[in-house]
C-alpha cells in the first residue's frame, strides 16, 4: 500500500515528543534527563555505536514514563545512515509519532530509508501498523522532500508488483500508468497487430487478458538536456506458457512485471524532482499463459521492424516483449540512450545473488553512469560482460534469431539474454538491467519488505536528475 507515514521537519525537538530517537553522540534536548549518563548506559548495554544499534531508555515524563532511543550511526556513511534509519522506523511500529534528532551526513538517505522501512502491503489481516508520523528535528527541508518523493515512487513500484494477478492484467497496468498525470498512449490488441508488434502479441496469445504496449512521456519545463527511453518488462503473470514453470517458482510470478512498475514509478516522479531530461517510458505488458491459443515451442514470430525469431522456450518470454519495445524505440523515438529494466533470468540470481543487480551495456560511459548512480542511491549494480563468443547461441536454422540456446554449449543464460536484446536496440547507447535477483525480497529487512523491492527506481531517478 502507499507509504502512509508522513515526514515533517521541525527546528527543535518538541517538548511533548512521544518517542524520541537521538544519535549516540548528539546532545540531548533541553529538559530530557536520563537515569544515567549516556556513556554509562552505552557501556552497560555494551553498545558500540554500530549502524542499526538501538538502546531504549526509560525517562521520566509529566504524567508517566517516556522512552528515548539512543541509536548508532556507524561511520556516518549514507549506507550506515540508511541502516540506522530503517532500524528506528521498524522499532517504532505501532506508535503514532517518532521524533528523530537527525544525524550529521546525508539527510536525504536517512529520511528515504526511514520511509521505505515503513512500507507494508496487506490485503486484509491486522498486522502491526507503521509509525504514522516521522518528525525530523534539525533536518534540511529540501533534502527531506526529495527523499519523500523518491520513497513514494519506490512504494508505487512495489504496490504495482505486489498486487495479485487476479486483480492486475495488462489493461489494469495501463490504467495505473494513466494515473501518473503524464501523456499516455496505449496500444490495445488491435493496435499492436496493426503496427506489427509480433513479440508482444505472441506472448499474450494464451491469455484471456489481451496484451498492451504502454507509452508515457515526460518533458521538462526548460530545454531538455537529452532524450532517454526507459523500457520495462510488464509480464503481469508468468506461468511459463506451454514451457510451464515448476509450481514452486510460479507463486512469485505476479512480480514479473517489476521492470514495468519501475518505469511507471520513475516517470511519475520526474516532474516533482525537476529532471532536466526528456524521458519516454515504454512498458510491454502481457500475461504469459498456457492454452489452446498459446504460442508453441518452434513457432516463428515477426517482431516490430521485421526481424524473425524462433521461439524455442515460451518461458523466455520477457525478451520477446522487450524486443518489440526496443525496436520501436530505436526506429521511432530517436533517443540519446535506451535503458531496459526486467526480471529477465534466473541465471543472474545465481551469478549475483539477491542484493546486486546486473547491468549490461553497449556503451562504457552509460554503464559507468548507471553503476555510479546505483552506488549513490543504494540500488547497487555490477557490470556484466557482453561476450561476443556467445552470440552463436542465438542462431536459428529457420529464423533470424532463436530466443534461447538450443543446446547447452554456452550456458551463461543472462549473458545470452542480454545479447538477444542488444540485437533490437540499434547502434545508440543501450543498457539492460537484469533485476531478477533483486526485484523480490524474501524477508522484512532494512529498507526492504517481503515481496517486491522496487529496485531500479532509486538508481534511475538518481541518474536522470543528476546535474
Amino acid at each position: 500500500m502507499p507509504i502512509e507515514t508522513t515526514a515533517t521537519v521541525v527546528a527543535d525537538v518538541p517538548d511533548d515528543a512521544e518517542l524520541l530517537a537521538v544519535p549516540y553522540d548528539a546532545d540531548l534536548s533541553p529538559g530530557v534527563e536520563l537515569p544515567l549518563p549516556v556513556s554509562d548506559l552505552l557501556a552497560h548495554y555494551e553498545a558500540k555505536g554500530a549502524a542499526g544499534e538501538i538502546v531504549e531508555v526509560p525517562v521520566a515524563r509529566a504524567g508517566g514514563v517516556g522512552r528515548i532511543l539512543l541509536y548508532g550511526v556507524g561511520d556516518g556513511s549514507p549506507k550506515a545512515l540508511r541502516t540506522a534509519a530503517a532500524g528506528l522506523t521498524r522499532r517504532a511500529r505501532g506508535r503514532d509519532t517518532l521524533t528523530v534528532v537527525t544525524p550529521d551526513g546525508d539527510v536525504a538517505a536517512f529520511a528515504e530509508a526511514a520511509l521505505l522501512a515503513a512500507y507494508t502491503f496487506r490485503i486484509g489481516g491486522a498486522g502491526k501498523p507503521a509509525v504514522r508520523a516521522l518528525v525530523l528535528a534539525g533536518a534540511d527541508e529540501e533534502q527531506v522532500r526529495r527523499a519523500e518523493t523518491v520513497a513514494r515512487a519506490v512504494a508505487l513500484a512495489r504496490d504495482l508488483a505486489n498486487t495479485p494477478s487476479s486483480v492486475k492484467n495488462p489493461a489494469w497496468l495501463a490504467e495505473r500508468a494513466g494515473e501518473s498525470g503524464l501523456p499516455v498512449k496505449v496500444w490495445d490488441e488491435e493496435g499492436l497487430r496493426a503496427d506489427g508488434f509480433g513479440g508482444i502479441l505472441a506472448v499474450g496469445r494464451g491469455s484471456a487478458s489481451p496484451p498492451r504496449l504502454i507509452q508515457l512521456s515526460y518533458t521538462p519545463e526548460g530545454p531538455a538536456e537529452r532524450h532517454v527511453v526507459l523500457v520495462g518488462k510488464g509480464i503481469t503473470f508468468d506461468s511459463g506458457g506451454l514451457s510451464l514453470k515448476p509450481t514452486a517458482n510460479m507463486k512469485f510470478q505476479k512480480t514479473d512485471m517489476a521492470g514495468g512498475a519501475v518505469v511507471i514509478a520513475v516517470l511519475g516522479a520526474l516532474a516533482a524532482l525537476k529532471a532536466p531530461v526528456r524521458v519516454t517510458g515504454l512498458v510491454a505488458a502481457a500475461e504469459n499463459m498456457p492454452s489452446g491459443t498459446a504460442q508453441r515451442p518452434s513457432d516463428v514470430i515477426t517482431h516490430y521492424g521485421g526481424r524473425t525469431v524462433e521461439v524455442l522456450n515460451t518461458d523466455a518470454e520477457g525478451r520477446l516483449v522487450l524486443a518489440d519495445a526496443l525496436a520501436y524505440a530505436d526506429a521511432e523515438l530517436d533517443p540519446d540512450a535506451v535503458v531496459d529494466v526486467a526480471t529477465l533470468t534466473g541465471a543472474i540470481t545465481v551469478a549475483l545473488g539477491p542484493h546486486v543487480g546486473a547491468v549490461y551495456a553497449s556503451d562504457d560511459v552509460l554503464a559507468k553512469q548507471l553503476v555510479e548512480a546505483g552506488q549513490a542511491a543504494d540500488d547497487r549494480l555490477w557490470r556484466m560482460p557482453l561476450i561476443e563468443d556467445y552470440t552463436p547461441a542465438l542462431e536459428s536454422s529457420v529464423a533470424d534469431l532463436a530466443n534461447v540456446e538450443s543446446g547447452s554449449t554456452f550456458g551463461a543464460g543472462s549473458i545470452t539474454a542480454a545479447l538477444f536484446l542488444r540485437e533490437f536496440a540499434g547502434d545508440r547507447p543501450w543498457a539492460h538491467l537484469d533485476i531478477a535477483g533483486v526485484g523480490r525480497s524474501t524477508a522484512d529487512e532494512g529498507v526492504l519488505s517481503k515481496g517486491a523491492t522496487g529496485f531500479g527506481v532509486r538508481l534511475l531517478l538518481e541518474w536522470l536528475t543528476r546535474g
